[in-house]
């Protein structure tokens, strides 16, 4: 379960990735516990030269040439080997000294950020862009995206071994954390960067017998980003509301007949539900779900009792 502490140091360290990007993404991946010395020596954050650095398969495809338009920058923040998980889980610094950062070594983690010049992009322009990056790397690259307005993305795609050459790996489907407002983050997306977080990794290999290794950080996050068991955890959740709503929530009535009260919140859910559309469509003002805006327009207001 998801505690406080850890998603305040979360919540915190994603408010500065308004700052330098770089230096943003290493303290976001340092609160989710993740640190190492293995860093790629002489980086420009030119996309034109990233992209000569590491050739893709088969070069100058659409979508490199879509990623080459629409990233402002790369950057390869760090490598992280099975050296640094088993040090990390056994409690110790990191004081030993790396090699720095290992291109042909496919079992570790790579950690990118990337920025984007525009502002919203769709969920398959980030699939491709994903695509892009960890089609030039024999390793996973989990990659950090920000766009203009400050829009951070989480992406990791899943691989799978090639059937003909057990030696390469197949670009699966893609997960994302998608559009996270670092000034107001969701809960929900707080909850699923936790998830992701070393020390909830390591405790769920400890209670799946998994080794404190590359292995076992990979089924981790595969398990953490199933979406099968995201959205069962979901509608798990939604249950447990919903039944303590009908428990704990008391609606006035005019009404001849008495409604239940699983009725009341259906109808109370229904309504939320189409004011958020309109909301999000643009129709209603922003300014009306600020507090501070409308409590002097309420009558009798007492945000406790209603």
């Amino acid at each position: 379960m998801t505690t406080s502490s850890p998603c305040n140091a979360i919540a915190s360290a994603l408010r500065r990735s308004g700052d330098d990007f770089t230096d943003a993404s290493r303290e976001l991946l340092a609160a989710l516990g993740y640190r190492s010395d293995r860093t790629l020596d002489g980086q420009t954050g030119n996309v034109a030269d990233f992209i000569e650095q590491f050739p893709a398969p088969h070069p100058g495809t659409a979508s490199e040439k879509a990623f080459a338009e629409e990233a402002a920058s790369v950057q390869l923040i760090f490598q992280v080997t099975s050296d640094e998980i088993e040090v990390i889980a056994q409690g110790q610094q990191l004081l030993f000294n790396t090699d720095g950062f290992d291109k042909g070594l496919a079992q570790s983690f790579l950690f990118m950020a990337v920025e984007l010049k525009g502002t919203r992009y769709p969920r398959s322009q980030y699939i491709s862009f994903t695509r892009e990056i960890n089609k030039r790397f024999p390793a996973p690259a989990v990659v950090l995206f920000k766009t203009a307005d400050n829009l951070l993305t989480l992406a990791f795609v899943h691989r799978r071994m090639n059937q003909r050459d057990p030696k390469r790996d197949v670009l699966g489907s893609v997960s994302l954390v998608r559009e996270i407002d670092p000034t107001n983050p969701h809960r929900a997306h707080l909850d699923i960067l936790q998830d992701l977080s070393l020390a909830e990794c390591l405790g769920w290999m400890n209670a799946n017998g998994k080794p404190y290794n590359f292995d076992g950080l990979l089924a981790a996050w595969l398990d953490a980003l199933d979406t099968e068991e995201l959205n069962r955890q979901f509608y798990r959740d939604l249950f447990a509301w919903f039944s303590r709503a009908t428990q704990e929530a008391t609606f006035p009535t005019k009404e001849a007949k008495t409604l239940p009260p699983e009725e009341h919140i259906i109808r109370l859910i229904t309504r939320l539900l189409f004011v958020w559309f309109i909301k999000e469509k643009g129709l209603i003002a922003e300014e009306l779900f600020v507090e501070a805006n409308v409590n002097p327009l309420l009558h009798d207001y007492d945000p406790v009792n209603g």
